[in-house]
């Protein structure tokens, strides 16, 4: 259904542009007088243009009583066909449904981000019981129901893990793209995915209650709860009608020349307003666009100029999401910390632990490309601590604390002291054995974009506040924030908790700006004034909810699409002022008996040229920027 929905979406588009092109080259021969038959080819605009426009001021009159910008048209079309003047209100129909059509275009009607979510949930779930394992829809999992889960497998429901031991990938819930270890007693979440070890759990939350569910929830009342902005010329519709119908009656009255009305009814239609704003938009959006910036809704740009605050998730966002050794720490006579990297890195090698590429990986690209790390001669996977290997001889251990003191290798406290002090900047830390001996530690941080301090500092500049939203741990959100120079920080964020700091600082007046990366920011992003995905690395479902998407993730250019958003404001109100004064002074003119209804309306369509081409200029406007230091 939804997919038949898009392609009539998209036919209809495609029928507009094409009533469009035919009104258009119908008035062209209007114009030079091509009248086979006695026949005013303006009568085809009129047709193709103007019955919609009629049709859609009587519905919202007589269903809803709104009046908009397209019951003015009405009765100004009604009127110029009345009196004869049949160019001129094809003329008005054409310039009415060529706004109307630049305002769809910018806007993105399809969302296909809760549908995908939907897909996140797991359909089946491995129930034990009984001596037996038998797989049931995960819909019937009943709270204390044991089930278990295998490598690879998305976890069907919350719950506490009995038995076993793995690492699970938690970004759908929390963004962070290291897995966490996991062994009895700890809790998990349905819509992770288990990575490595097998497990049994003890069902918790189940059906509606799940994690995945509530966030699909979430999504879902966010986006019914958001209001779009409302265009000008239908805010301030009503009074136009008022006064162009009394200017029109009382000219009528008074000069008793009911052509003189008829020309105030149509150069008194907002083509130029209707224009005003779209026009800008779409020139803006260009400009976006060659900045990398897809805008997916046509106000988004509109309330972007009016952020106050600027959150941001961490990883994928800020960092790259992706860890690398910082450090390495070795506290054994014999062992420098190239031959402890080395070890490490050959334990490593066969290892599919994010944390164990990633030292392999650090290694070659911080030693050197041509760097051989050499293979273990044998390799042991322990889920949920860490690997154990033979390197050289020698039998090397790599991975958390709980690991060491499983192999019954004691770490002096000079290692914990120094160990604790990268746990506190935010690090990760592996610990590495030799032969049942404790050598020393690795380090290892997500890395910092290079534009990224230099980014925030220019929002700073501009009067915009950035906040930290992340899942992360404090220590790690607290140590990037002080080298971002960001002081508002909040860790430890689930979806729900993302959802709620933006509504505090929304409902405090302020408006705010999310930018992240992952499904959790979903929720977010939506709930946000303005939200606006990392596209070249983020999930579906953030550019699904968001805004814009920043297709090459360059946060350097936020910056330029902040001030090109206040930009371009200031080029609708310019041409809001421009197109209202050229309304009055052609009204003046058509109460004097100046403007016939012909001229006025070339006179009118003439001030919609000059708005097009004063939008046009901001497809390539950019301000220079002075270097913040």
């Amino acid at each position: 259904m939804e997919r038949l929905e898009k392609l009539l979406e998209l036919g209809g588009v495609k029928k507009d542009i094409a009533f469009l092109a035919v009104s258009g080259i119908s008035l062209l021969a209007s114009l030079f007088g091509f009248a086979p038959f006695g026949f005013d080819f303006a009568w085809i605009a009129i047709i193709l243009c103007g019955i919609p426009i009629l049709l859609e001021a009587v519905i919202g009159l007589v269903t809803k009583f709104d009046i908009k910008a397209d019951v003015l048209v009405s009765l100004a079309l009604i009127a110029s066909v009345m009196i004869g003047e049949i160019f001129a209100a094809g003329e008005v129909a054409f310039i009415m449904q060529l706004g109307a059509l630049l305002e769809d275009l910018t806007v993105a009607r399809a969302r296909a981000g809760i549908e995908k979510l939907v897909h996140l949930t797991p359909r089946t779930a491995r129930l034990v019981g009984g001596g037996e394992e038998k797989i049931i829809p995960a819909d019937q999992v009943q709270v204390g129901d044991v089930i278990r889960v295998l490598p690879g497998e998305t976890i069907p429901v919350d719950g506490v893990i009995l038995t076993g031991n793995t690492s699970v990938n938690q970004a759908v819930m929390t963004g962070e793209s290291l897995p966490v270890d996991k062994a009895a007693g700890d809790s998990v979440s349905s819509g992770t995915v288990n990575q490595f070890g097998s497990f049994d759990m003890k069902a918790a939350k189940v059906g509606e209650d799940s994690s995945i569910q509530r966030m699909i929830r979430l999504v879902q009342s966010v986006d019914a709860g958001k209001a779009k902005i409302v265009g000008l010329a239908d805010r301030w519709a009503t009074w136009v009608v008022v006064v162009a119908l009394l200017s029109a009656v009382l000219t009528w009255a008074i000069s008793g020349e009911v052509i003189r009305a008829v020309t105030i009814l149509v150069v008194f239609c907002p083509c130029a307003l209707v224009l005003a704003t779209p026009t800008a938009i779409m020139a803006a959006i260009g400009n976006a666009t060659k900045h990398g910036f897809l805008v997916r809704e046509g106000d988004a740009l509109e309330r972007l100029a009016a952020v106050t605050d600027i959150t941001f998730d961490k990883t994928g966002t800020l960092t790259y999401g992706t860890p690398q050794v910082v450090s390495v720490v070795s506290c054994r006579s014999g062992w420098s910390e190239e031959k402890l990297y080395r070890a490490a890195a050959s334990a490593e090698l066969r290892s599919e632990h994010p944390l164990g590429k990633a030292i392999a990986a650090s290694y070659k690209s911080q030693l050197s490309e041509d760097a051989e790390i050499p293979e273990p001669a044998s390799f042991r996977m322990e889920p949920g601590r860490g690997v154990t290997a033979v390197v050289d001889g020698q039998e090397v251990t790599a991975g958390n604390a709980e690991l060491l003191a499983e192999k019954q290798v004691d770490l002096p406290q000079e290692i914990k002291d120094r160990a604790q002090a990268s746990l506190a900047k935010g690090c990760t830390v592996t610990y590495v054995a030799v032969d049942g001996a404790a050598v020393g530690f690795l380090a290892l941080s997500d890395t910092l974009r290079e534009e990224a301090p230099d980014t925030i500092q220019k929002l700073k500049a501009m009067g915009v506040t950035p906040v930290l939203l992340t899942g992360d741990h404090a220590s790690a959100a607290h140590s990037m924030a002080e080298k971002l120079g960001i002081s508002a920080v909040y860790a430890n964020c689930l979806p729900e908790d993302k959802l709620k700091r933006i509504e505090e600082r929304q409902k405090a007046g302020r408006q705010v700006c999310m930018i992240g990366d992952g499904i959790n920011d979903a929720p977010a992003l939506k709930m946000a004034y303005v939200g606006i995905a990392m596209g070249g690395i983020g999930s579906d479902i953030a550019v699904d909810a968001a805004d814009i998407a920043l297709i090459n993730d360059k946060i350097r250019e936020l910056p330029h699409l902040l001030r090109l958003a206040k930009r371009m404001m200031v080029t609708i109100k310019c041409n809001l002022t421009f197109s209202m004064a050229l309304n009055f002074i052609a009204i003046i003119l058509a109460i004097y008996g100046t403007l016939n209804p012909v001229v006025g309306a070339l006179v009118h369509n003439a001030g919609s040229v000059l708005v097009i081409v004063n939008s046009a200029f901001l497809l390539s406007w950019r301000k220079k920027e002075k270097a913040v230091r």
